[in-house]
């Protein structure tokens, strides 16, 4: 396959002006002009011409659970559930993420294995969806944060039980609760700390002896302060959440990133409804500490927890990223928390994010200059999946 196009992203900010990809099976094997590379095209190549359109990394979202429904009460969708319309249904949603432009996700918590399942299939072909890289079942306490996953563990022997079983499943991750959630109505407040330092030191001791990253959910400043010295490889939300409010600790955030520890803030995409909800001095301290964050040189990758309360897996993304412009962070930035920053957390530093010889071939097409309006990245003309071109969007899909 020959794709040229107006303008590649190559790199960070970076655009090769009338460029071509060649794409072999699911990989790249050439990027440049495009006047050299057609020359290389074999006669019988399937050309696509984007002539006045923006080729870039197909976006990640790096913070998905695929099988919440993204409804007022998913988790009561989910108690009502089998496995088998479950997987169905995550089926569709996969569905979605891919036509939207998200190529890969980290799925960071499900049932039953369900996401690892769905990867398979997705990867022999024939269901259409992105690369996910699966958790499994996130760890927490005995009727803890997301208790109904079936996760509850207790005590160092029973977390690296677990861990194991990830494992051996086959998760390219694995989660963690270190703190309570606002999805657990009847589990502990977000602010409060789920593990000791045992528990939580076995538990990365143990993924990181299979070379496994660790995702740690962590609203509150103590959860957040245990997982940086247990050393985890990225934060969700890391919110700095007190009993009484917020309360960012400057020293932590410096180890942070001297850790190199990525922080995935998992914005809404409704993000903009925050003041209304919570409050404008609440918002404001929320924002204000994501801002300081960036400032200070922390590496932020880009995850909305899809599946959550009110929060679809169809065009959720883009939305999400405008948050970090009104912020006043720079779209070349913004770009990279979604594509090569967030490879990098994920483990696929070396397969995804980027275009360049031999990476997969997950390419987004669009019309425009995403560097100059990120709103570019919701007009899309094509998106290829590990060398699959994706069906168009269908006015059911954005239903």
């Amino acid at each position: 396959m020959l794709i040229t196009a107006g303008r590649i992203l190559t790199g960070s900010g970076t655009y090769l002006e009338d460029g071509a990809i060649l794409v072999e099976g699911a990989t790249i094997t050439a990027v440049g002009p495009r006047t050299q590379l057609a020359v290389h095209a074999g006669a019988g190549e399937v050309h696509l011409a984007f002539p006045e359109a923006t080729v870039l990394p197909g976006l990640i979202d790096a913070h998905v659970h695929l099988v919440f429904d993204g409804s007022s009460d998913p988790v009561a969708a989910l108690r009502a559930s089998d496995d088998k319309h479950l997987l169905s249904e995550m089926r569709r949603r996969a569905g979605q993420l891919v036509r939207s432009g998200v190529t890969t996700v980290r799925d960071l918590g499900d049932r039953n294995h369900l996401a690892i399942r769905l990867n398979e299939e997705i990867g022999i072909g024939g269901t259409p969806g992105p690369q996910i890289v699966s958790a499994g079942t996130p760890l927490t306490r005995p009727g803890g944060h997301c208790y109904f996953l079936g996760g509850e563990v207790s005590g160092e022997a029973a977390v690296r039980d677990l861990v194991r079983s990830n494992l051996a499943a086959g998760a390219g991750v694995i989660k963690v609760m270190a703190t309570g959630g606002g999805l657990t109505k009847d589990g502990p407040k977000s602010w409060q700390s789920q593990f000791s330092e045992g528990e939580l030191r076995a538990l990365v001791d143990e993924a990181h002896q299979a070379g496994v990253p660790v995702a740690a959910h962590a609203h509150g400043v103590d959860g957040i302060t245990a997982v940086v010295d247990a050393g985890v490889d990225t934060i969700e939300h890391c919110s700095w959440m007190t009993e009484d409010g917020f309360g960012l600790r400057r020293d932590v955030l410096q180890m942070i990133i001297d850790q190199d520890i990525a922080v995935c803030p998992a914005v809404s995409p409704h993000w903009q409804m925050v003041p209304r909800v919570f409050g404008e001095e609440r918002a404001k301290a929320l924002f204000g500490q994501v801002r300081e964050m960036a400032e200070a040189g922390a590496k932020l990758i880009a995850g909305t927890d899809a599946g959550v309360q009110r929060t679809g897996f169809d065009r959720s993304l883009v939305p999400a990223l405008a948050f970090y412009a009104h912020l006043g962070m720079r779209n070349d930035r913004i770009i990279d928390m979604a594509t090569v920053h967030a490879a990098d957390a994920l483990g696929l530093s070396s397969s995804t994010g980027r275009i360049a010889s031999g990476f997969r071939a997950d390419l987004l097409v669009v019309d425009g200059d995403p560097l100059a309006d990120l709103n570019a990245l919701q007009e899309i003309r094509a998106v290829i999946a590990a060398g699959h071109a994706q069906e168009p969007e269908s006015e059911t899909d954005q239903s």
